[in-house]
């Protein structure tokens, strides 16, 4: 493929689930490579209200529901009118579990399903169109995680979203061929997500077992979703997994 027919670099990123934790991490690291960014999650934090201060132009943040279509939808329209066409989307926002499957109800299996698989699906489809109506082209990243390729307790319906989600975007990599590159960035377990959903000692043993010796950061993807947005690269297609070789 000659350089000329590669997708471009993003210019106007959208990031779901964006208020803490790494979702902020790629917020604020795109707004300093000077990229417009536009982010929502279920509540606007004092943290992106500092960011729209800094970046008073280039930023555009809403308090969306992912799991409400039509709101997700506007806040799509609010964004292509303040800032651009939309040519990086990524699907950050997802709810965690902390359960055995046979202790987890049908409600909460339905709710983890269309909270991280469901809801990141639909709005994919929504930007995909407007994008293809625009005569765009584009990138998506899909953060999924280590769960969605090895299994953990705990994580059934969890782990279902990501490697669903996984699949997703391998298929729209096919589907979307010359005209969007599709990746998931697939972190291990994020130190604060382990004392959750684990006890100390499989923390311990899980900590050992990682070459690097260390649980995975956002500064540790966060370099990963910029390269994939902004550098030009060919890859597509692929599920990254960054978890210091705890896999391996």
């Amino acid at each position: 493929m000659s350089e000329a027919t590669l997708v471009p670099p993003a210019g106007v990123v959208l990031i779901s689930g964006a208020s803490r934790g790494l979702g902020l991490a790629m917020v604020t690291d795109l707004l300093e490579q000077g990229v417009k960014v536009a982010a929502f999650a279920r509540t606007v934090t004092p943290e992106l209200d500092a960011l729209a201060e800094r970046f008073p132009d280039t930023s555009h943040f809403g308090s969306v529901d992912i799991t409400d279509a039509a709101a997700t939808q506007a806040f799509v329209k609010e964004v292509e009118a303040e800032l651009g066409v939309i040519d990086g989307l990524v699907n950050n926002a997802a709810v965690g579990q902390d359960s055995l499957h046979v202790h987890t109800s049908a409600d909460e299996i339905s709710r983890i399903i269309e909270t991280n698989l469901t809801a990141p699906l639909v709005l994919t489809r929504y930007w995909l169109r407007r994008l293809m109506g625009k005569g765009r082209r584009g990138r998506l990243i899909n953060i999924t995680s280590i769960c969605g390729q090895r299994g953990y307790q705990g994580l059934v319906a969890y782990s279902s979203t990501k490697a669903g989600l996984d699949g997703a975007t391998r298929a729209i990599a096919r589907e979307m061929a010359g005209r969007v590159l599709a990746n998931s960035v697939a972190p291990g377990f994020f130190a604060s997500e382990m004392s959750a959903v684990l006890g100390q000692n499989q923390l311990e043993s899980i900590t050992r077992r990682t070459p690097s010796g260390a649980m995975t950061s956002p500064e540790d993807v966060v370099p990963v979703v910029r390269t994939l947005l902004l550098d030009q690269t060919n890859i597509n297609g692929q599920a990254i997994v960054i978890d210091g070789g705890g896999s391996i």
